[in-house]
């Protein structure tokens, strides 16, 4: 089969347009490393864009029809969006469907500790990563704390050019021969992990540290730190938890949180730094994240971008795909479900037989990233059958591992009215497998909608470096992507 090359066909105008599309993207990447802050940046436009609350609707009576727009967010980490359509929704909708967890390092509940001289926050890491690549890197510190009262406070820090970036140390090459003769899935450990965060031992400006709590030269969190001080026992105790009373004095000066408010935080270690243009051609995006937000972006822009619908048009942003889609959050649970069921209600065409008969009407392209070719691990691939930078928009008909376990596999029907789709809009497009068979796999969250009954396919952007701190992805595959999703929602 000819294969396209998305620069190739572009003209001027449309380099343009996916440059600046590339621009608007790498702003969603760098105020969005998080769920939760997808999730914001998310609502606050969709609001702007007129979308309204689910919640709300329903508590003020109102009713939906043709033209409306409404999101619903569950747990601050989950978010659905629909425009809804001309047809009545028993007759289907045309889903997109993405997540926006991407692979990190997780804070333990009980993680501050000191270790000769240096404060470390304790960690496990979340999602498939090669724990390597993780150590001597820049590191930010993103999430919240949520005290026992119910107020929060709101972590960011290592993003801002005046921030402090965290670390994880490694082994100097002097003494590394035992490190380096090991495996790399166990040169370094999981427990190895752990973030260094402070150095500096509390002291108290003038001695001041036998003086009563409420002096009023300390600062609120150094009469915090001067009181875990007193509760140590012996004098060796006190000088070697110095350096983390000074990390929890600035906790509680800055975020007014104090050590055990880390049992009700949610905490998450990610690469410091902004997503950047890649290549002396420009051509290319580096950045943390963009599996799966790379998906997740141009699916948002093209729910806010469709016109009216005959089809009702949604877009789905889950959480926990990285672990398995599980949880309250993830796309195995019920949030998804009882959304639609909620809103057919408000359309006045709710029953559960009508719901059954939406969920197995629909349609959806189930969005995640592709594997790239890499000309420099060419044996992992299948070279006829895998995805270029480049390329275009990524169509996987299955994926799962070896014999397709796992895998949802689209039928060639709805491959058949695809490609129709997308070469009357003369989309550019490509198919691939993960990679060589035999030698691994993956899934997404294709296989827990297919459950419905509905016509799901896997398909997403091309990305090098996958599950890396840094992944890099093409501007026009991003583009063709957002303009494949646009034609998608369209279709009757």
């Amino acid at each position: 089969m000819n294969r396209r090359n998305a620069w190739a066909a572009y003209s001027n105008e449309r380099t343009r347009a996916a440059f600046n599309f590339a621009e608007e993207y790498k702003q969603f990447l760098n105020i969005s490393k998080t769920e939760r802050e997808c999730v914001d940046t998310i609502v606050n436009e969709a609001e702007e864009r007129g979308f309204v609350e689910l919640a709300r609707l329903i508590e003020d009576g109102k009713t939906l029809s043709a033209g409306d727009k409404v999101y619903a967010v569950w747990m601050n980490k989950t978010v659905i969006l629909m425009k809804i359509g001309r047809q009545p929704m028993e007759n289907g909708m045309n889903i997109l469907g993405a997540h926006i967890d991407s692979p990190r390092l997780d804070v333990k509940q009980n993680p501050l500790y000191e270790d000769s001289g240096l404060a470390y926050l304790d960690t496990h890491y979340y999602g498939g990563i090669k724990k390597y690549l993780y150590v001597t890197l820049p590191l930010a510190l993103h999430g919240v704390i949520v005290r026992k009262d119910g107020t929060t406070a709101i972590l960011n820090i290592g993003e801002d050019e005046d921030d402090p970036v965290f670390f994880i140390s490694d082994l100097l090459i002097h003494l590394s021969q035992e490190q380096m003769a090991k495996k790399t899935s166990e040169a370094v450990t999981g427990e190895a992990l752990d973030l260094v965060v402070g150095n500096r031992p509390f002291i108290v400006e003038g001695g001041k540290e036998d003086e009563e709590d409420d002096d009023e030269t300390l600062t609120r969190g150094q009469a915090y730190a001067v009181r875990q001080e007193k509760e140590e026992k012996s004098e060796a105790k006190r000088l070697h938890g110095a350096v983390k009373r000074a990390v929890l004095a600035i906790l509680k000066d800055e975020y007014d949180v104090e050590e055990d408010d880390f049992i009700s935080a949610e905490l998450e270690i990610v690469p410091a730094g902004k997503a950047r243009d890649a290549g002396l051609d420009r051509s290319m995006i580096l950045s943390y994240g963009q599996d799966d937000r790379a998906c997740a972006y141009p699916s948002l822009r093209a729910i806010f971008e469709t016109g009216d619908v005959d089809r009702t048009a949604c877009c789905i942003l889950v959480d926990k795909e990285e672990i398995g889609s599980v949880g309250a959050t993830g796309m195995r649970s019920m949030f998804f479900e009882n959304t639609i069921a909620e809103v057919m209600n408000l359309t006045g065409t709710y029953s559960e037989l009508s719901l059954r008969r939406c969920l197995a009407a629909s349609r959806m392209l189930s969005s995640d990233v592709a594997s790239a070719f890499d000309p420099n691990y060419a044996s992992a691939f299948e070279k006829k059958n895998i995805a270029f930078l480049g390329g275009g928009m990524c169509f996987h008909k299955f994926t799962g591992a070896r014999g397709k376990s796992g895998s949802n596999d689209a039928n060639a029907e709805y491959i058949a009215r695809l490609r129709d789709i997308l070469d009357k809009n003369d989309i550019v497009f490509q198919t691939s497998e993960l990679g060589r068979v035999d030698l691994g796999g993956g899934g997404t969250i294709a296989y827990i909608l297919a459950l419905y009954g509905m016509e799901v396919i896997d398909c997403g952007v091309p990305v090098l470096n996958m599950h890396a701190p840094w992944e890099a992805t093409s501007k026009a595959d991003i583009y063709e992507t957002f303009r494949g999703y646009l034609a998608f929602l369209a279709d009757a």
